[in-house]
């Protein structure tokens, strides 16, 4: 490859990564903040930490079908719009003078969730050497644990000096950032053109998800929980995925085949997709940074120095670790390096329940380690089996479903997490107990993933240039 027809492959990059920034911005940039929101809106932590979840649970849904009309549409085109909308949502929020008006924000932002794997779909159409791709996909996904670090420590300062509407006005001057590369740099594909877009088969996936991720929220509550209604959202995501599935069957071009969701390829995938986001999200951005601002059972400290000390050196860490991990992955296995990942993810959430909730210097190394095992391994892993694995005339199936995996994962976390804090720490959280609990709790949930992920198969074509096997095809 000469250096011009290298050129248009890096400011692709450039403008790929600078979208994937403007969204993550929207989870990461908040977590320092989060106390601060609550005590600015009058409210309380959970109340805020609905509309997290609520971000998430958008970007879910939206994930499950906006990568597939990029495929029809154009990728660069729906990202644009995409970017468009989380623009307008940035800016509700930043004008947010109720919960309720912050929700809205909140809703509009999280329209973006398929940003990350329709901009990695983007560059698999540009980028041929599987390492040269494993570098760019782990520099791009690398930006899920946070933007380096910067995006934690500006939150967090913003917070504490200016208020957190200053963190949204940040996010919508990113997006425009983003908009005008995208514009400008932005390569359109289109490898499904002229297929129709099964908007039959939307409605009811996005129901049964939305249920799914409802009926958990409730669940949260615990003793106040209202049982008969978690069980009425459950028996909706059912009874919708079975519609779901019924017309797939008898669709002529569906939005997913059934015979692609019969692979396990594709149900191993996202199952540990979303045992590691239920696992892992919600220590780092929920318990860790709740118990360093504790001024009772954790350390007391200020929003911003709470992202300086913990938030931002696992982002960063996680960074500069992607672009190594996503190089070699094509050299060592997907798989395999997923792995080490999800197992270092384990020992360290392991070691911050028992040891980090008592000591700062503890905490502090679980959470660097925590930084190289997720954000630097595992999530770039499972980014990248995403697109390896999808099925070549869908491109766009796997990917979106396991956008939707990680954000409904992390959705989950912050639901599930925090939930089992309260109701062992109490409402106070006087005690590290709380947060001993929910990190045992993540540790559990991301075992279950590195159990899941021992049913992956090999996606050969990607890591060694062969032809794929038997594994991809329909294995029950």
């Amino acid at each position: 490859m000469t250096a011009t027809d290298r050129r248009p492959v890096v400011t692709l990059i450039v403008a790929v990564l600078a979208a994937c920034v403007a969204f993550q911005l929207n989870a990461s940039m908040l977590s320092p903040a989060l106390v601060t929101m609550a005590r600015e809106l009058g409210t309380d932590d959970a109340t805020i930490g609905l509309s997290q979840t609520m971000f998430f649970t958008l970007a879910a849904m939206f994930s499950l079908f906006l990568p597939r009309l990029s495929d029809i549409a154009g990728r660069r085109r729906v990202l644009l719009v995409m970017l468009a909308v989380m623009l307008v949502g940035s800016a509700v929020a930043a004008l947010a003078v109720s919960v309720e008006m912050l929700f809205a924000g909140r809703i509009l932002q999280g329209i973006t969730g398929p940003v990350v794997p329709i901009g990695l779909l983007m560059l698999r159409s540009e980028i041929a050497d599987p390492r040269r791709y494993g570098a760019a996909l782990g520099l791009i996904t690398a930006v899920n644990g946070g933007v380096a670090g910067v995006d934690a420590i500006l939150g967090g300062w913003l917070a504490t000096h200016f208020g957190f509407r200053s963190i949204f006005w940040v996010i919508a001057a990113t997006t425009v950032v983003a908009l005008a590369l995208v514009a400008v740099w932005g390569v359109e594909s289109r490898p499904s053109a002229g297929t129709r877009m099964d908007w039959r088969g939307v409605a009811p996936l996005v129901v049964s998800v939305g249920a799914l991720l409802m009926a958990f929220d409730e669940a949260g509550a615990l003793a106040a929980a209202n049982w008969p209604l978690v069980g009425g959202y459950g028996a909706l995501a059912v009874v919708a995925f079975v519609v779901f599935w019924r017309l797939q069957d008898r669709t002529e071009e569906p939005l997913i085949a059934t015979r692609y969701l019969r692979r396990r390829a594709t149900w191993a995938t996202l199952g540990t997709t979303l045992l590691t986001m239920t696992g892992v999200f919600a220590v780092v951005n929920g318990l860790v940074a709740s118990l360093a601002q504790n001024t009772g059972a954790g350390f007391g400290l200020q929003a911003d120095l709470t992202a300086l000390a913990l938030l931002a050196p696992y982002a960063l860490i996680g960074w500069v670790v992607g672009p190594f991990a996503g190089r070699i992955a094509p050299v060592l296995g997907y798989r395999f390096v997923l792995r080490i990942g999800l197992a270092g993810s384990v020992a360290a959430t392991l070691f911050m329940a028992f040891g980090g909730v008592r000591s700062f210097t503890m905490l502090v190394i679980a959470t660097l380690v925590l930084g190289v095992t997720y954000a630097g391994i595992a999530n770039i892993m499972l980014n990248g089996l995403g697109i390896v694995l999808s099925p070549p005339e869908n491109p766009g199936m796997l990917p979106g479903l396991n956008a939707g995996a990680f954000n409904l994962g992390a959705g989950i976390s912050f639901v599930v997490l925090p939930a089992v804090q309260v109701a062992v720490g109490g409402a106070e959280q006087a005690s590290t107990a709380g947060y001993s609990a929910g990190m045992l709790v993540g540790a559990a949930c991301t075992a279950g993933a590195l159990a899941m992920s021992l049913l992956i198969p090999r996606p050969a074509t990607a890591e060694t240039g062969t032809p794929q096997p038997r594994e991809l095809e329909d294995v029950r």
